[in-house]
């Protein structure tokens, strides 16, 4: 019989929440960097001779999506979780932070280094060098992004199993939808007052705060296992490939699975479209469209722990999801309407905000109720390269639609009927639920 010995280091709440605090921060600089170029879409696009690049509509949606290239067609995302269960979560986090600095990097040469007129054709797309360079770029950032991603979920799970583990996961979310709130609001803002380059450089710098707080966890996470924290069991307990088949056979992570890639095909690409979108559909200022798309990560900030915390003390995850699903497929139809007031458009991204907080603050929580801790990692890199084909395509199929038809009535149909099909995935969760007894709709901290 495995018997699960606690160490005293993980029950105090100043040693858990300081790990919180670093980890989420490592991610937090991950999520600002994701996010950084979303807002120089306009500026991209416009000519080399007013200091643009001179990308088109499609050339952007191409690098929006090519985050995911790597970690799709090479199948990164998949060997992420299981270098990290494999190889803990010390190691995989310094790995993964250095591979996100690596792909800052290319990007920042992209954007700074003279191709002329050099294009790059690849399969059956030319781009501009430029365009290339930095679409390589994103895509080792992207390995390293979702892998820190894993990483930190489980670092979290071993830290706070038994505690308020969705406020935790809530809070990091919070967190991270912070670095995406700033990118989204300072970006455009940086590179119109200096260069174009200039958000790229303080990336770098982020990014290795980020690596660096990284370390610092790894410091304490040693003292965890030093000190004593272990989990004594057979070899029944430890990770082996045959866990991988036992998780493809559950129905609730295929659900989960899902949900996430349709619920987040719905948000992380319309937030890349959507201060263009502010511009050119409700005519704001550029300078100041980028608020507007920071008004949905800005209002997860307070809300996510908040829902966290309602789900750890009284539990209803799948109510939660399925809650905020709805809204996000009100606010995408809300959008593909004739209305070109301001007032309505931020009315839509507050409720965005709200479901955008509702539905992860519940979700992640839910994964660890399913999976063991021994093979989370490769069970959350299962999810995360499945998610990656619908953040990798969507943006591509959205950036051809707003060439074809500008106002916008196109892309936020796609994103509407995305968000609707979350709803469906989610009540199928509720019943499965109810049939495997999960426990998704019952609290997280134990009595």
């Amino acid at each position: 019989m495995t018997e699960v010995i606690r160490q005293r280091l993980n029950d105090s709440p100043f040693a858990r929440w300081t790990v919180l605090f670093i980890v989420a921060t490592a991610m937090m600089m991950g999520y600002f960097v994701n996010d950084v170029m979303s807002p120089l879409e306009t500026m991209l696009e416009a000519s080399k001779e007013d200091g643009g690049l001179g990308w088109t509509s499609s050339d952007y949606g191409f690098f929006s999506g090519s985050k995911g290239l790597i970690n799709v067609f090479l199948l990164m995302l998949f060997f992420s979780g299981l270098i990290l269960d494999k190889m803990g979560i010390r190691f995989t986090g310094i790995l993964a932070c250095s591979l996100m600095v690596l792909g800052t990097l290319i990007k920042y040469y992209a954007v700074t280094a003279d191709f002329g007129s050099h294009e790059v054709a690849f399969l059956s797309t030319r781009l501009p060098a430029s365009a290339a360079w930095a679409s390589f770029g994103f895509a080792i950032f992207g390995v390293g992004y979702e892998m820190t991603g894993i990483t930190v979920s489980k670092a979290i799970v071993r830290w706070f199993t038994g505690h308020e583990m969705a406020l935790a996961m809530g809070i990091q979310l919070a967190m991270a939808r912070l670095g995406t709130a700033a990118a989204l609001s300072i970006s455009a803002p940086i590179a119109r007052h200096f260069a174009l380059s200039a958000p790229l450089l303080l990336s770098l710098t982020f990014l290795i705060i980020g690596l660096v707080a990284f370390l610092v966890f790894c410091v304490m996470d040693r003292r965890l296992d030093a000190s004593g924290y272990s989990i004594a069991s057979d070899d029944s307990d430890e990770f082996r490939l045959s866990d991988i088949a036992t998780t493809l056979r559950n129905p609730g992570f295929w659900l989960i699975t899902l949900f996430s890639v349709l619920f987040y095909s719905a948000v992380s690409p319309f937030l890349k479209f959507s201060t263009k979108l502010m511009v050119m559909k409700f005519g704001v200022d550029a300078d100041i469209a980028g608020f507007f798309s920071s008004i949905a990560p800005f209002g997860t900030i307070l809300m996510t722990p908040l829902f966290g915390l309602v789900y750890d003390r009284y539990g209803k995850g799948v109510t939660l999801v399925i809650t905020g699903a709805l809204m996000l497929t009100a606010v995408h139809f809300g959008f593909s309407l004739s209305v070109h007031s301001s007032t309505i458009a931020i009315a839509l991204m507050v409720t965005l905000s709200i479901g955008y907080s509702l539905a992860p603050a519940a979700l992640w929580p839910c994964v660890p109720k399913i999976i063991p801790l021994k093979c989370l990692g490769t069970a959350c890199s299962m999810i995360f390269f499945i998610q990656n084909f619908g953040l990798s395509i969507i943006p591509m199929f959205v950036g051809r639609a707003n060439e074809t038809d500008p106002s916008y009535t196109t892309s936020m149909l796609i994103f509407g009927f995305t968000a609707l099909g979350a709803v469906l995935t989610a009540i199928a969760l509720y019943y499965v639920n109810r049939r495997k007894g999960y426990g998704l709709q019952l609290p997280n901290i134990k009595k």
